[in-house]
């Protein structure tokens, strides 16, 4: 068996290896309103959403799907997904939601999170979405303590087995490449991934030279000046680790990979005939990491880099036109059968 862990500074996740991510957990209250309000204004939303959010609990939530529906047939690989990620009391409505919204039948573990026993709230994320631009307003508040180093160590030598890969967030980069430096030397088989996502935040360059897979937003791109994702892949591969993948994306543009070898595919948002109409960005750069890190874990072998992007490009573009994950990984494996059916006749 694998495990893959996501860890977030907290989260866990594990396959006949294993795959773990550290990040934040928190809950994500969205409000639409017609336009953005001015400040000291007063203003009626058309809708409201709570939903739990955090970039690894998200892609973990899509990983998990896509996981479920390939673990099906018996000789598949087993991929058993750890979250590890600091929460409040155990017993804290708010925790239990958090647990509850993976489903009553969930494949993840969560007995490596870390409860902080005097605390009621998780991390919470408060966004403001304007109808009259799509622009999304994000206020964030954690009172939760971050996951420690030491913590970390903890929660990694719990886990069992040498086939385990660790994806994280990059978001407190100083303590995450402690925790890379440390797999590095205690885990040599295992696998790092990282993402690359805030611009200004110091530090995260650094973490592209400890990973086996690095993805990188538009946004952190651009701040660096980079023009395209292809440029930016390039850029950064004078930094990377020997042998790592790279991965850009860039919004309606698509995405961009680069191989150990060197070479640069790019892949469309949108496929020759096909039109989508954008309902719902949030969590699209997460649902596109789940469909590489599903590359990896199930089809290594058999998808190069073209299909993992293709593949994980698809799965985002299916993200965006619906509101929140339900059903991802069944609709983008779906499509998957259809297109090799066509292929085939």
């Amino acid at each position: 068996m694998c495990n893959v862990v996501f860890p977030s500074t907290q989260c866990d996740y594990h396959n006949s290896g294993s795959n773990r991510s550290l990040r934040v957990v928190l809950l994500r209250e969205v409000v639409s309103v017609p336009y953005y309000p001015g400040e000291d204004s007063k203003l009626r939303a058309s809708n409201l959403q709570v939903r739990r959010g955090g970039n690894c609990p998200n892609t973990l939530e899509v990983l998990q799907q896509l996981l479920r529906e390939e673990q099906a047939a018996p000789e598949s690989r087993k991929v058993k997904p750890y979250l590890v990620t600091c929460l409040p009391c155990c017993n804290a409505p708010a925790t239990m939601k958090i647990i509850a919204s993976y489903g009553a039948n969930t494949l993840v573990d969560f007995s490596r999170c870390i409860f902080r026993h005097e605390k009621d709230e998780p991390a919470s994320s408060y966004i403001i979405r304007s109808s009259a631009t799509g622009s999304r307003t994000l206020v964030n508040y954690n009172d939760l303590a971050e996951m420690t180093f030491d913590e970390f160590v903890i929660a990694a030598k719990g886990l069992d087995g040498e086939d385990t890969w660790f994806h994280f967030e990059g978001r407190i980069p100083a303590t995450t490449l402690q925790c890379i430096q440390w797999l590095r030397r205690s885990r040599p088989k295992a696998r790092v991934s990282v993402e690359v996502e805030k611009p200004g935040r110091e530090g995260l360059e650094n973490l592209v030279a400890e990973a086996d897979v690095v993805f990188f937003s538009r946004s952190w791109a651009e701040s660096k000046l980079y023009m395209n994702a292809e440029e930016c892949l390039l850029g950064q591969s004078a930094k990377a680790r020997r042998g790592s993948h790279l991965f850009c994306t860039w919004g309606a543009q698509g995405a961009a990979s680069l191989s150990p070898d060197g070479a640069t595919v790019s892949v469309s948002a949108t496929q020759p005939g096909q039109t989508i109409r954008v309902l719902d960005t949030v969590g699209a750069g997460d649902t596109f990491i789940a469909g590489v890190l599903f590359g990896f874990l199930h089809h290594d072998d058999d998808w190069d880099s073209r299909a993992k992007l293709s593949f994980a490009v698809q799965l985002a573009t299916c993200k965006v036109q619906q509101e929140g994950f339900n059903d991802l990984g069944f609709q983008a494996l779906e499509r998957l059968a259809v297109a090799r059916l066509e292929i085939g006749k």
